[in-house]
């Protein structure tokens, strides 16, 4: 039985275009040679990080935050990123019983502007204020500890394996691998994903008769 859906947030909840295009109107390069960059690295196996570091190398990429941030060119999130279907399917999945949680690598001011937006969800929590990232196990461990449920009555939703799915199984817990952007278009036939994950979603409304069945 699912007592618990946690959502990843980049590419699943909300879009990544504002935060790659800030990045990229900071350093005063073309949006698209972020963009592209991006997508090189994390297909590699790379932080995204490393995409900064290519264009602009001994970035000190906490300190450009933090300079972004006073000049007010900072982080930014509206109704405008999140995805159509978070709202219906995050109301379903409450009025269907199941506690809805929000889980993801992001600042600690990311969770604050998520907090903002009064998302249908029981609890929004991010790396920055965990003080711990995925997919480290530690994470997962911290995700079980929140979510009032055992590890395999939880079920992770998100689009990136190496972040997600993987790590997400690997600690126990049920996964959904959603085909939504760059990386879950990218690896939504790869064989150890279609082997880790429990469901392979197309839109969030897909898992609403997952847990109404």
């Amino acid at each position: 039985m699912i007592r618990t859906i946690a959502f990843d947030v980049g590419e699943t909840l909300v879009r990544d275009d504002r935060y790659w295009a800030a990045w990229a109107d900071w350093l005063r390069v073309p949006r698209h040679t972020v963009s592209a960059l991006v997508g090189a690295v994390v297909a590699q196996g790379k932080d995204n990080a490393e995409a900064l570091r290519l264009l602009r190398p001994g970035i000190d990429i906490p300190s450009a935050y933090r300079a972004r941030e006073e000049a007010g060119h900072g982080e930014h999130l509206d109704e405008t990123d999140v995805y159509e279907d978070v709202r219906p399917a995050l109301s379903a999945l409450r009025d269907a019983g199941v506690r809805v949680v929000v889980a993801g690598n992001q600042t600690a001011k990311a969770g604050e502007l998520l907090r903002a937006l009064d998302l249908p969800a029981d609890l929004i929590a991010v790396s920055g204020e965990w003080g711990v990232a995925k997919p480290s196990p530690a994470f997962f461990e911290r995700l079980v500890a929140e979510a009032d449920a055992r590890a395999h009555e939880i079920l992770y939703v998100g689009d990136h394996p190496q972040n997600d799915t993987l790590p997400a199984h690997a600690a126990g817990l049920r996964t959904a691998h959603l085909r939504r952007g760059p990386w879950g278009h990218l690896w939504s036939e790869d064989p150890e994903v279609v082997a880790a994950a429990d469901y392979r979603i197309e839109s969030l409304m897909d898992l609403v008769p997952i847990v109404t069945a």
